[in-house]
């Protein structure tokens, strides 16, 4: 019995150790099942987490509205204080990767490509292609 040992001992520090077919498959199983599993426990968490972010979501976004029902006078001011558009302005524009001067130029160039007075177009916005 210790000269089989000492046999598989020396075999396996040479590197000559082979595993028969049913050892391979059981090894493969195991691994794809633990796999699987890590795979399963992570899904878990994932669907967990997006609940709770949910439930988050929805809390708060019902907390502002309790108060805000009473606070309706009061609302109205803010506004009012809200800054006069220019006469002749098309609204807002949404500026995205882009400085404020490089809008305003390509916002000149447009008007005067298209023989246009700049407060009769109107730009929804302006994003730097990269």
């Amino acid at each position: 019995m210790s000269i089989a040992m000492a046999e598989g001992t020396a075999q396996a520090a040479a590197g000559r150790l082979t595993l028969n077919i049913g050892e391979n498959l059981l090894d493969a199983v195991l691994g794809y099942v633990v796999v699987f599993i890590g795979l399963g426990l992570l899904m878990a968490v994932v669907i967990a987490v997006g609940k709770v972010m949910v439930a988050s979501a929805k809390k708060k976004a019902s907390a502002p509205a309790a108060p805000a029902a009473p606070a309706a006078a009061p609302a109205a001011a803010p506004a009012a204080k809200k800054a006069p558009v220019a006469p002749g302005a098309a609204g807002e524009v949404k500026i995205y990767d882009t400085d404020p001067r490089d809008a305003a130029m390509i916002m000149a160039i447009v008007a005067d490509k298209l023989q246009k007075p700049l407060n009769e177009l109107r730009f929804v916005s302006i994003k730097e292609v990269k």
